[in-house]
Order: C-alpha cells, then structure tokens, then sequence
C-alpha cells in the first residue's frame, strides 16, 4: 500500500508459495533464498546518504533479520518498523539491558552452535521443534541455547520499542561469549517481527550465521539466509 511512496522497494508477492498472505512462507521455484538475500542486501546501496530508514509491509522473521543486518548499526543507520500499531526505533534509548533466560540443551552434532529465541511460543513446543530439526537434518551443532525475556515467552512479553531494544541488547551480549570460538550459529526465531529486525541491527561481534524460516512443513524449518560475521 506504501510501496508508491517508498524510496526502495522490494516485492516478492508473487515469488513466495500460496495465493494466502498468512501461509507465505518460502520462495516459489525458480525463486531462491538466495535471490531474496541478494535484493535485501543491495537495498543500502539504493539509499545513499541515507540514515534514517523507515521499513514498511509485511516481512516474515527470517527477512526481517536480514533487513537489520543489511543496516548493521555499526554502519550509522537507524531503523523504524511498525509493530502492532506502535513505532519500533533502533534509535529508541532505554534505562539497562534486558538479560535474557538462558536454557543449554545438548545437541552433539559437532562443533557449531544452535541458538532458538522465543518470545512468544509455548516453551515445551519451540525447543522440541527446533531439537528435532535439528537432530532430523543432522546440524553440526554442539548445543542449542533457548533464550527468552526473563518473564517468559508471550504475547505481551515485550511491550514497546523501549522494551524491544533493551531485550535485544541484552539477547546479543549473552551470546557473545558462548559464541566466540564457535565456527557458525545457526539461529531459530520465535518473536514480533520488530523485534527480528532489531535483533538483526545489532548482530555484531557474534560469528557467522545461518537463519532458519519456520516453513509449517514436515521438517519444519529451511535454511534461509547466511549473514556473515
């Protein structure tokens, strides 16, 4: 609807599986993750000069990160997104880091590291997903870290900007450590979109990561994007 107002667009309606905006979950052949991520990542290149980015439409989680990081902050940009009628800035101020709950559950697959955030799935059903993908598809990771707001996943778990950027500093400086010696994460969302996109923004000195999309199909997740350290 904003799209003739927008500086830079990308649309990919017509690009994912089914006619249903809610069932709109992967590329649909010959279309490729890997496209999506290339169009995503050349968008700072469209907008020179520009610090201030409002991001509009509808992102599924996966994309969303990759948005962040396409504008690390790092490189000076800030970004807005609408999250259920409230503005999310990455420019928002709040008064300290929101330190997340950390669950270590055993994986040893190999030597990467497998890292689920959730902020808004039932627990039991998040981890057992993420576990038995991983297990299923055989991912080299040695453990998977389930980290979630120190109130626990839900709806209303994270409330506003303010609450988002303090949860996503705080998720950020857990996995710094853990991860340093790491060869890959491999990152599985359960969260408001704004809060994907913030999270991704900030993604810095943490090691080279794959981001999973929850695909509703018998394996559950795919593989979407690589997001370099």
């Amino acid at each position: 609807m904003l799209a003739h107002e927008a500086d830079h667009t990308i649309n990919w309606v017509e690009r994912f599986e089914t006619d249903s905006e809610y069932t709109k979950r992967r590329p649909l052949a010959p279309s490729t993750w890997t496209q999506l991520q290339e169009e995503i990542e050349a968008a700072p290149a469209h907008l020179l000069g520009s610090t201030n980015i409002s991001v509009t439409g509808s992102i599924r989680l996966a994309p969303a990160f990759l948005t962040g990081a396409a504008f690390r902050m790092v490189s000076g940009a800030d970004l807005a997104v609408l999250q259920r009628g409230q503005l999310w800035s990455t420019s928002d101020t709040y008064d300290a880091d929101c330190d997340p709950i950390v669950e270590e559950h055993d994986i040893g697959y190999g030597e990467d590291l497998a890292v689920g955030i959730n902020v808004t799935v039932r627990p039991a059903d998040f981890t057992q997903d993420v576990v038995d993908y991983l297990r299923e598809q055989n991912i080299p990771a040695s453990k998977l870290l389930i980290l979630t707001p120190p109130a626990g996943p839900n709806d209303g778990s994270v409330s506003d900007s303010h609450a988002a950027n303090a949860l996503a500093v705080g998720i950020r400086d857990a996995l710094r450590r853990p991860t340093r010696t790491t060869p890959r994460i491999h990152l599985f969302l359960a969260c408001p979109m704004g809060l994907a996109l913030l999270l991704g923004h900030r993604w810095n000195r943490l090691r080279p990561t794959v981001v999973y999309e929850d695909v509703r199909t018998a394996q559950g997740y795919e593989p979407a994007f690589v997001i370099p350290a």
